[in-house]
């Protein structure tokens, strides 16, 4: 037997174009009982649904728990206009979300060694799982309560705004809670720290003083020589004054003429004998 429940598989046409004539709303639970009835000899039930339309007549009374022990009073007087009975799938069928199931599941009272429980089977292979709807939570003979499982409830049909004399036993899909996401607002858990350290304070700092920009260094040797185009060929290297290009020597005017000795005979010019100047003595 199985618990959980999501959308069974055999949602067909009529289900889904069903959906659209029909809405589910909700109704005042406690005007409600589920009743495990007995058929016969009792060694089987059925599931009626009462509810108490107004106060004028209590519709059932009930005793005991675990199980609950119904009466239905409702049979010892004309209810109507005070009470509503429930007693075959014209007047329930199962609904989860938004789809109507009457034509896949069927529901049916079974009694167990220590319960009764209220389960909806599936009426083809391709509807989905069993589903346990309600228990009596023990077992005694005569009318007794079915208490729903969490997440099932009673609901009314409503043809538009109109209600009708037809109710769902009804729950919502189940949802994968591991899919889903974190609220919003509530923070992601976090994994804990290895240690926690004391928080430091900020440091001020402190503006470094200005600082006035340095001349170019300038080699001197490129300071005092005077930039001379490179020669073809010649590398310079970056950075490094160039160096001085070896300028070839000067070429001679004219070929250089010895002094020739006086030919014989010539008389050589003398020079002329300067006479000497006395010194002039200074008188003091």
């Amino acid at each position: 037997m199985l618990l959980a429940i999501g959308l069974p598989l055999g949602m067909g046409a009529p289900a889904r174009a069903q959906n659209a004539l029909f809405l589910a709303k909700e109704v005042p639970q406690e005007r409600f009982i589920l009743v495990a009835a007995p058929i016969g000899s009792g060694e089987r039930a059925q599931l009626n649904i009462y509810e108490q339309l107004n106060d004028r007549r209590p519709c059932f009374s009930t005793s005991g728990v675990d199980p609950t022990i119904v009466t239905p009073l409702l049979g010892t007087f004309d209810f109507t206009g005070i009470c509503n009975r429930f007693i075959d799938a014209n007047g329930y069928s199962l609904r989860i979300g938004d789809v109507d199931l009457a034509t896949n599941y069927r529901l049916s009272v079974v009694r167990e060694k220590a319960d009764t429980v209220l389960l909806a089977i599936p009426l083809k292979a391709t509807a989905g799982p069993e589903l346990l709807i309600a228990r009596t939570h023990g077992t005694a003979p005569g009318f007794l309560q079915l208490r729903f499982e969490p997440g099932w409830t009673l609901k009314r049909r409503h043809f538009g705004p109109r209600p009708l004399g037809h109710v769902y036993i009804h729950r919502e899909p189940a949802v994968d809670t591991a899919a889903t996401p974190a609220p919003v607002g509530v923070p992601a858990p976090q994994a804990p720290q290895a240690s926690v350290q004391a928080p430091v304070p900020a440091r001020v700092a402190t503006p470094a003083p200005a600082r006035t920009p340095a001349a170019s260094a300038i080699p001197a040797a490129a300071a005092v020589t005077p930039a001379v185009p490179p020669r073809a060929g010649q590398a310079i290297s970056v950075g490094q004054p160039a160096p001085l290009p070896v300028l070839p020597a000067p070429a001679a005017a004219g070929p250089v003429v010895s002094p020739k000795a006086p030919a014989p005979g010539a008389v050589t010019p003398q020079a002329r004998a300067v006479p000497s100047v006395p010194a002039v003595r200074q008188t003091p």
